[in-house]
């Protein structure tokens, strides 16, 4: 009877679609749609409480937000219609945000902690059963090339300080005053625990021969002559003594990629499917579960969509379009105003008295945007500079030369060594004459005017619709 009553029914699994469709938007209902494209209360909500947590400084109310996102959605609407999403330079970089998140994914605690065994497996293999000595030693260095002489002297020498030391001298005194490893000579001649194979053949034959406390005689090495004091054996720490150290070696050696980079490959060998699809499907299982997973994704193929189309519509056109520029200036100019006058020009340092005058010369009646390569190509354009030059707008305060020679202020300008002559040479403005005077002001603001020229075509172009019902819901659910 149970089953009879929730039989598929007989015009199909389209009605289930339907089912399932209605049961999301009872849950999840659409709160706006923008350019036919249905938006979920989920998404809105997402976008509005990451940018609006409360360490943002201009925080917005939920109705503020709603113009933000529309004309976000609306340039991203934009650019799906110019085709960006197709550009292999866009898929590229969207999949290697992607791939970011959805990789860590791909490997649990357990597989981690399969590779700290092994390490630690690998490492007490290489140990082997001698296990662990913590050695301190004398080092007298002898050059191989060294002569007959030489090598009598240094080992007579290490022979003197092994009698020494027999003799009831103390050995960490010795290894500092007398050892040439600038090593372990501070330490008394200590060089920490180390296990077979991490040293020279001739220094661990000996090294391993010896019980603790006991001292070797003088031998040599490709290095020089040693004495060997045995301070103690150890045996391989068990792993558990071992594990927190060798998970935090797993993270700061990035060894964690190197597990994922193997279970990518068990996965293509397992499944005989690309490794570009596994990440493919493993990307949609996770938006499929996880809602702030889905919409991450969403925000990166989102926000490199409106860096593109941006870029293309108001940031680089605004900065390389001068002919728009300068005619945004001229209608806008009395909006750009200073509050004390600038002083454009030049303070520059001399070698002699001639450049001083000379530099004047060369600059008179000639644009200012040109003057930086007409200096360099007359003064500076060997080895030997004749000038030093600061360049710019000035406003008080900002060059000591400046303040001195053409504001009037009590100011002491630095000297600069073999360039005695200190001079200024531009115009004193009350208020910018050209758009260069202000351009890094004047890109913001024509920036902004392309923007909102954009946006106005953009509302146009794509219908916009709110539920203002489940709005009203945001939050509050």
């Amino acid at each position: 009877m149970f089953n009879s009553l929730y039989r598929i029914p007989p015009f199909g699994r389209a009605w289930v679609g339907f089912i399932s469709l209605f049961a999301v938007q009872l849950t999840d209902p659409v709160i706006m749609t923008i350019a036919g494209e249905p938006v979920l209360r989920s998404e809105f909500e997402y976008s509005y409480n990451k940018n609006n947590t409360e360490g943002v400084i201009d925080k917005k109310t939920i109705e503020e937000y709603v113009d933000l996102f529309i004309n976000y959605k609306l340039k991203v609407a934009a650019a799906l219609g110019e085709k960006m999403d197709t550009m292999t330079s866009y898929q590229k970089e969207y999949v290697g945000y992607r791939d970011q998140q959805v990789r860590p994914t791909l490997i649990n605690e357990a597989d981690v902690e399969a590779e700290a065994r092994k390490i630690y497996n690998d490492t007490k293999n290489r140990v082997g059963p001698d296990g662990l000595i913590t050695p301190a030693h004398i080092l007298l260095r002898l050059p191989q090339q060294a002569g007959n002489d030489e090598q009598i002297r240094v080992k007579n020498r290490a022979d003197s300080i092994y009698n020494a030391i027999m003799a009831g001298g103390d050995f960490a005194q010795f290894a500092s005053r007398y050892s040439e490893d600038p090593g372990s000579n501070k330490n008394g001649g200590n060089i920490g625990q180390i296990s077979r194979g991490q040293t020279l053949k001739e220094f661990e034959d000996v090294a391993f021969s010896l019980r603790d406390g006991q001292v070797s005689r003088p031998f040599l090495s490709p290095a020089g002559y040693h004495i060997v004091k045995m301070l103690g054996h150890a045996p391989m720490p068990s792993y558990d003594s071992l594990r927190a150290d060798i998970h935090r070696f797993i993270d700061a050696r990035g060894i964690r990629e190197s597990i994922i980079n193997g279970k990518l490959e068990q996965m293509v060998k397992a499944t005989g499917l690309p490794q570009e699809q596994i990440m493919n499907q493993r990307a949609d299982s996770l938006a499929s579960l996880d809602s702030d997973m889905k919409y991450l994704f969403k925000e990166y193929h989102d926000g490199l969509l409106l860096y593109e189309i941006s870029n293309r519509e108001v940031w680089e056109k605004a900065s390389k379009d001068e002919e728009g520029l300068n005619a945004y200036f001229k209608k806008n100019k009395k909006k750009y105003t200073w509050d004390a006058p600038r002083f454009k020009g030049i303070a520059y340092h001399a070698r002699s008295i001639d450049d001083v005058m000379e530099v004047r010369k060369v600059l008179k009646g000639k644009p200012f945007d040109e003057w930086a390569e007409i200096l360099r190509s007359t003064f500076n354009s060997d080895s030997v500079l004749r000038i030093r030059v600061e360049k710019g707008i000035f406003k008080m305060g900002d060059n000591a030369l400046v303040d001195k020679d053409v504001f009037g202020l009590d100011a002491t300008p630095k000297k600069i060594k073999d360039y005695p002559y200190d001079a200024t040479f531009g115009d004193v403005l009350k208020a910018p004459k050209e758009m260069g005077d202000v351009r890094a002001q004047v890109v913001a603001d024509y920036q902004e005017a392309l923007e909102q020229g954009w946006i106005a075509v953009l509302r146009e172009r794509f219908p916009v619709e709110v539920n203002k019902e489940v709005l009203a819901t945001v939050n509050k659910h």
